[in-house]
């Protein structure tokens, strides 16, 4: 319902001195005019009353009737009706009237009211949001206000985490209980800056709805910043990273186009809305964390160096950590610990390291290649083909070892028909290859001790069965192995 005031429509003859004196004035001469012709016309002048109608003090025009002036305002304000529902409209400008008797009319009614409806103000009672002394919006009244404020906090909390905040308000002295795991507790809910309302009385057109006003502080306005661009920087990026357009940031720095580098150490514009207000929020957490486990290494002297053995598998241990945090507009500020608890310790991963220096050079006395096992077949002609070597089965576990110290300079599948082969220069004039293997457990350039596990027993290639076919040789000459290894 628009309530309408028109207690400040009113006739003043001397509420004003520049008033009072034309009203003076008006009379004065009306009189002296009246007394010239009193004598001799007495019965047949007719006097005609008109008004001087003054807005604001400023000079509006001459009507013959303050009527006239009272309806076009009581039009004005009808207006608004629809527009304006639920607000409590005042008639902003301060209407005069000055009552003059003349003997001819000077009264323009229609000029008179066109000068008004131009000139005449409607103001409603609204209440203004004041933010550090600055008013910045205005709302239908004090409710509305506060539901503004409240509906930006809700951006970042809900509605029952806000409740529980303004209850622990109004009991203060309450103490809280430990928080459970992985709880969060909202402590606190606030503006950034001072908030207050105050009543005024404004155009209709400013009043904002509850969603607007929420959306304007959300928006804010500008606030100027510069950028100093850093090695790597290009002008897209640059705009990226605050928040603006392309179009927006070449807008904002005139001399820059789409083509343009920048150079480090250029100040560029990146000026952006800052929003009127932001929301701090005070929070406590319960976290459930693993304290990772720490890896250990044990060097041992009787191990060949490169070689490692895990020891002890790790294993994490588990905290429980409270947290106090706080945010601006959903942004982490500031994040402390403020207590923790071990709830299982951490299991350390041990891994011992060898770090005895193995010689290249081999002793020059060969070892039996395999863990146990029979030759199944010797050196010479097989099958109407040489067979340079000698074939190894049946061990008692399928380790293929290395039969002297030395350097591996070659492990793999060659496609020559030995299958998974790996051949060990001795450094001494020896090298001794290990073909058909299941699997290889060293790489080239690895040096090897004597007896060391170097693979796996297999069949690979061209081979009839799981086997170890061996060879010697010395200075590039083939040898039988029987000469350098004993079962």
């Amino acid at each position: 319902m628009v309530f309408f005031n028109k207690g400040n429509i009113s006739s003043k003859f001397a509420k004003k001195q520049s008033l009072k004196t034309a009203v003076m004035t008006a009379f004065a001469v009306s009189a002296l005019i009246f007394s010239s012709v009193s004598a001799s016309a007495a019965g047949s002048i007719k006097l005609t009353t008109v008004y001087h109608v003054y807005n604001n003090q400023q000079y509006i025009g001459t009507v013959s009737n303050k009527e006239v002036v009272e309806k076009i305002v009581e039009e004005k304000a009808a207006e608004f009706q629809e527009s304006t529902k639920d607000l409590n409209l005042e008639f902003g400008s301060d209407i005069e009237y000055i009552k003059e008797q003349v003997f001819h009319s000077t009264a323009n009614d229609t000029k008179t009211i066109q000068n008004l409806e131009s000139s005449i103000q409607l103001e409603a009672e609204a209440s203004s949001i004041v933010i550090d002394g600055q008013h910045v919006a205005f709302v239908e009244n004090q409710e509305t206000a506060e539901d503004v404020i409240k509906r930006l906090k809700l951006g970042f909390v809900t509605q029952e985490q806000l409740d529980e905040v303004e209850a622990r308000k109004s009991a203060p002295a309450a103490e809280l209980p430990p928080l459970q795991e992985n709880e969060t507790r909202i402590l606190d809910v606030s503006v950034s800056k001072n908030v207050s309302f105050e009543s005024e009385n404004v155009s209709p057109n400013k009043i904002m709805s509850a969603e607007e006003a929420v959306t304007f502080l959300q928006k804010g306005t500008l606030e100027e910043k510069k950028y100093v661009a850093q090695s790597g920087d290009v002008l897209g990026t640059i705009a990226n990273d605050h928040g603006l357009t392309f179009a927006d940031f070449l807008a904002l720095n005139p001399g820059l186009t789409e083509d343009s580098v920048v150079n480090i150490g250029q100040e560029v514009n990146v000026t952006a809305l800052k929003p009127y207000l932001e929301i701090t929020v005070e929070k406590e957490e319960n976290r459930k964390e693993a304290i990772p486990f720490e890896n250990q290494v044990v060097e041992d002297a009787n191990m060949p160096k490169g070689e490692t053995k895990v020891q002890q598998e790790g294993k994490n241990g588990e905290r429980s950590v409270n947290y106090r945090i706080s945010t601006l507009n959903g942004v982490t500020v500031s994040n402390v610990v403020t207590s923790e608890t071990v709830l299982t310790e951490p299991v350390p991963h041990i891994v011992i390291k060898g770090t005895k220096v193995i010689p290249s050079r081999g002793t020059g006395n060969l070892t039996w290649p395999t863990v146990g096992g029979y030759i199944s077949s010797q050196q010479g002609q097989r099958w109407g083909k040489a067979h340079k070597g000698i074939d190894i089965a049946r061990p008692s576990n399928r380790t293929i070892k290395a039969a002297d110290n030395g350097k591996v300079v070659s492990a793999g599948n060659g496609g020559d028909g030995y299958g998974n082969k790996i051949v060990i220069d001795h450094e001494n004039g020896l090298r001794t290859v290990y073909a058909h293997l299941d699997s290889i457990g060293v790489s080239v350039g690895q040096t090897v001790s004597q007896g060391s596990a170097i693979g796996v027993m297999g069949s690979t290639g061209n081979s009839t069965g799981v086997h170890l076919h061996f060879e010697v040789y010395k200075n590039g000459a083939l040898q039988n192995p029987l000469n350098y290894v004993h079962q």
